[in-house]
Order: C-alpha cells, then structure tokens, then sequence
C-alpha cells in the first residue's frame, strides 16, 4: 500500500477564534493534500474521513460528506466517517487500505480532523470522556482522561514501580522535540527549569502522578494522505519517480471500554496491555520483522506521558516494566538508537483527536522520504507507529518504509 504524500494543517491554530469551522479546515487540508501529492481530484475513487467527536464541539455529523461540500470536484466520491477516539485517523486509514487491497479502488483520501476548542477546557474535558464506559468509570470528575492514565500509572507502579520523573522526562523530551517541528502546537511555548519536575507551581498536579506537562492539550487541526495501490501506480507512471513510501505492516486489536476490566483481564500476563503488544506484533510480522529494533524511528500515542511510557515497553523496545531504562539510556532521544516521537509527539504537536493517527502515518511518511526537516532522523527508512483509542480500547499499529526498502 503507497502513500504518495499528504499535509498536516498548523496545530497551533485555533479555527474557532478565528471563526473557521469544519468546513474551512477541511478544505484547507484536502487543497493541500492535492497541491503536495499532484493527484487530480478525479483520480480519487473514495474518502475516508476520521473524526471522534464532531458533533459534540460543534454539532456537526455527516462529516463523511464536508469534503465534496467544500470542493465540487469531490462530489459524487464515496465517502464515509469512522469513529474510534483517539485512533479514529488510524481506523479511515485502514479502511481505505482495505478498499485499495481488495480491487475496488485504486486511490483514496484519507482526513483525519478535529476542533475542540469551540467550548471552555472543563467541557471539552467532559466531552473527551465519551470515549470511555460512560456511567460506568471515571464518573466523579470531570477530567477522564488524566484519571484513568493515573490510573494506568498506578497499576504499573503496583506491578513493577514507577518513577513519576521518568514520565516528566517524557514530556521534556517530547516539547523539546517539537521546538523543531514548524507544524507543532508547542513550539513557541514558554517554559522554566522547573516545567517538567514535582514543582506544584511550575507544573501542577492534574490527577496521581501526572501533571500538566505530562499531559497532551485541546488542539484544532487535521492531517491527510493520498494512498494508492501498485495497479494506480502502474496506469500512472509519472508518479513512480515520485518519493512516496509503502506501509508494508498493520494491526489492529479491540478490547472492551472498561479500563478496570482490561487490568482484570491482563492481571497474570507480563503487559499490562497484551492487546497492545500483539498489535505491534501483528504489524512488525506483516512487514517482514521479528523486532522494534528493526526499525529506525517510532511514532507513539502519548496522550499522556504515561501512555509513552506503556507503549516503550509493549513495542518491545524494554522488557515489561522496564521502559524506564529507555528514558534513562537516552535510547529514545532524536540521537538515540530508537527515536520516539521525534517530531514531538501528541505532546509536543498537539492532539486533534480525529486527526493523530493520520497525523502519525504523514510523520512517517515524511520520515521515511527525507522530507522531515529540522526534525528528520538521518537515515530513517522503515518507522513504526502506535496509536491508541480510549483507554487502549482501539489499538492500531503500522510499519512504514521508503519505496524500494
């Protein structure tokens, strides 16, 4: 499966300020899409749009059909919405990897978009949480997320013990990171020495263990990509001399909402997450490879710090409980042996909920074509990626390679 290419829009934007909404952030990332990749809007034969929470930060649904609304040359294609939280972008990805895959077309558009800062932070907190068991966990605070990846944080310091300045060092490497990614919503961020320590002034407590900087931040935004398959390519030989880069492995697990229930389950298993792991498992086999050693760079779904933290050691990269050795080896860092999130991760970028997971293959992709700028890993020719839905309800994994690879 080819990407030949894609755009992300500015993370840093907030549409709803500047009174844009769907509409125009769609747009704005299907024209460019098509400028970058030089496909005609008549080559594509189906859109897949992924999106979480639509109609609860805006009102709006349907938004299979929004980019034939703003671009007539699109009407006509088929198009739908997929919704998976956090890993949303991911699940139209493989969507449209399937209708490549089995001959039905040959070119798709993948969005992946979201706005969430239409409402004030506390109720787009308490919209995010739809995407846990409503009325079933999580239900005495309106701050979800950093409740349960607390609660995460807990559950790995109750197996194997955990170090909250290993997960703070996460988040510093993370917004470092990104100070080099023109495209991040951190990147002019202000911090002091004390950002990323147990300083309660400089970096308040959020929910156990994780405080602000450990946590990722309300983002407008979208990315995009052109996937085609090897028949397009050969009717469209012009495009061969194009750099674009193949997705040679995928995964894709589900579990049920609860959180607890996940622990329940996992409870005498060495991952707290054994779905998760054979995810990658299942990706890093497709593509031909026995190990994360194998690849060059990875993206990772750092919601939280903690969410970094679990997948270290479920890529395989540290044994169970031991990702602290990677943060502490330096092994992740952009000049370490395994890069992790070298463009800043959901952290340091942002987090359009809708828009990660297409956001992480078009890292990838950029990675593997040399074409990530003051952010590339030299070298980089094979990047594996995980993104996470929910509390690791949705988990999808994928191996990227340069062609010819």
């Amino acid at each position: 499966m080819h990407i030949l290419g894609g755009s992300q829009t500015d993370f840093a934007v907030n549409w709803h300020r500047a009174g844009l909404g769907f509409d125009a952030l769609v747009k704005a990332v299907t024209e460019a899409t098509l400028s970058e990749t030089g496909i005609n809007p008549a080559d594509i034969q189906v859109i897949h749009v992924g999106n979480a929470f639509g109609q609860l930060f805006t009102g709006q649904g349907q938004l299979g059909g929004m980019p034939a609304t703003v671009l007539p040359e699109l009407w006509g294609i088929p198009a739908s919405r997929h919704e998976a939280a956090c890993a949303s972008g991911s699940m139209a990805v493989l969507a449209a990897m399937a209708d490549l895959e089995s001959g039905r077309y040959d070119c798709a558009l993948v969005i992946g978009a979201e706005l969430e800062k239409t409402v004030p932070g506390n109720q787009a907190a308490a919209y995010m949480g739809a995407a846990a068991w409503t009325g079933h966990e999580a239900q005495d605070t309106d701050l979800v997320w950093p409740t349960m990846f607390a609660a995460v944080a807990e559950e790995y310091d109750r197996r194997y013990g955990l170090d909250p300045a290993h997960l703070h060092a996460i988040s510093e490497l993370n917004i470092a990171n990104a100070r080099l990614n023109p495209l991040a919503q951190t990147r002019e961020w202000s911090y002091t020495a004390d950002s990323f320590t147990a300083d309660d002034v400089a970096n308040p407590p959020v929910a156990g263990p994780l405080r602000r900087q450990d946590c990722s931040q309300m983002t407008d935004g979208a990315a995009a990509l052109i996937l085609v398959s090897d028949r397009f390519l050969e009717q469209h030989r012009d495009l061969r001399a194009t750099k674009h880069a193949v997705i040679t492995g995928w995964g894709h697990r589900t579990a049920g909402l609860s959180l607890a229930q996940k622990f329940e389950v996992a409870a005498a298993e060495p991952y707290v997450f054994p779905h998760v792991r054979q995810t990658m498992v299942d990706a890093l086999g497709r593509a031909g490879l026995t190990e994360i050693a194998e690849v060059d760079a990875v993206e990772v779904h750092d919601c939280f710090s903690m969410s970094e933290y679990m997948a270290i050691d479920h890529l395989g990269i540290t044994s169970p409980g031991e990702s602290w050795k990677a943060v502490e080896s330096g092994e992740i860092g952009r000049g370490g042996s395994l890069p992790v999130n070298p463009g800043g991760g959901l952290i340091g970028i942002g987090h359009p909920v809708g828009a990660t997971g297409a956001r992480m293959l078009l890292d990838a992709y950029k990675q593997v074509t040399d074409q990530a700028g003051e952010y590339q890993v030299d070298g980089a020719r094979r990047i594996a990626a995980l993104n996470i839905g929910g509390s690791a309800t949705t988990v999808a994994g994928f191996v990227v390679e340069a062609w010819g690879v």
